[in-house]
């Protein structure tokens, strides 16, 4: 099969640019403030955006002015330079030249400036200069290899240790390279799940992610929409918190929502609301539904809290 050597390729191709980076360390830029790195190995749908804004409060609440340094995937206007999505205090930017997970983390983290941009070593030197940064959240870095970071944590779940790289698979490298983090934060609510792939992947330092759904706003059916990644792990923690989910319509990660959308939408039938996720609810405020619209907020936690606490303030 055709693919199989691609992927050879590709995973060869992607270990190569790592590698020359971790033979010549000096390539890479430095910002006067710790990074840690949030990233995964597989392309999108592994809750890095929940993540990172637990990551933030967690930095907050321990007296760190932490910034957000993302590349801004899928904004419509990605003029040259950084764009300020958020000064920490009000939200600068539109989804158009924000993206929209920016701007989700923008309305729903205080205090936290949020700067999208190609070159997130400028978005650094802005979000330290103008604003103060102590230390710096780097959103989806795993392969930003050209930042240097002090921390680096990569999402990973069992299905990525039998997954190929692109693009027979949907790995964005070999899963052997996972072993270059500082540790990994495996979704599971199971201890043994985490051992089991702490010791795969050769890395010792593991900590589990918990996601969670808020509990129904409702008792009425709900239709549940989603274009996100993977947004059948939306449908199931919804079924899981309670919701009593009629119906769901899945679109692509990112998908910019139309008018016809809308229609297809409000055809479906048995449900009295329309419940998304944050993510979604940015591209969707902008069209009228012919009943009301509930955002569900899902948030992360990482487990256990005081260990990965200490863990991680120890190394800032």
């Amino acid at each position: 099969m055709i693919l199989t050597p691609l992927s050879e390729i590709y995973g060869a191709a992607a270990s190569w640019r790592r590698w020359q980076y971790e033979r010549q360390p000096e390539r890479r830029r430095r910002l006067s403030r710790p990074v840690v790195s949030v990233g995964n190995i597989r392309v999108g749908g592994s809750g890095k955006t929940p993540v990172v804004a637990h990551l933030a409060r967690l930095l907050l609440d321990n007296g760190h002015r932490p910034s957000i340094l993302s590349r801004g995937y899928g904004r419509r206007c990605s003029a040259d330079g950084v764009t300020v999505v958020s000064d920490g205090q009000q939200v600068r930017a539109d989804l158009r030249h924000a993206g929209d997970e920016p701007l989700m983390l923008a309305r729903a983290l205080s205090g936290v400036p949020i700067l999208v941009g190609a070159n997130r070593y400028e978005a650094g030197l802005l979000a330290e200069r103008r604003f103060g940064a102590t230390v710096h959240l780097l959103d989806d870095g795993f392969q930003h290899v050209q930042l240097a970071r002090t921390v680096d944590l990569v999402l990973v779940n069992e299905d990525d240790l039998t997954d190929r790289p692109l693009p027979a698979g949907r790995l964005r490298e070999p899963i052997r390279n996972a072993a270059a983090a500082d540790a990994i934060l495996v979704t599971a609510d199971d201890e043994a799940i985490a051992g089991r792939i702490s010791r795969a992947l050769d890395v010792s330092t593991a900590f589990r992610v918990v996601r969670s759904v808020e509990p129904p706003r409702t008792a009425t059916p709900v239709l549940a929409v989603a274009g996100i990644a993977r947004p059948e792990r939306f449908f199931a923690d919804l079924h899981a918190a309670g919701w009593q989910v009629a119906d769901t319509l899945a679109f692509r990660d990112h998908h910019a929502f139309t008018r016809r959308d809308t229609e297809h939408i409000n055809a479906a039938a048995g449900a009295n609301t329309i419940v998304t996720t944050e993510k979604d609810a940015v591209r969707l405020e902008a069209l009228t539904f012919d009943r009301p619209l509930v955002v569900v907020r899902l948030t992360a936690a990482i487990e256990p809290a005081d260990a990965f606490s200490s863990w991680l303030l120890a190394r800032l």
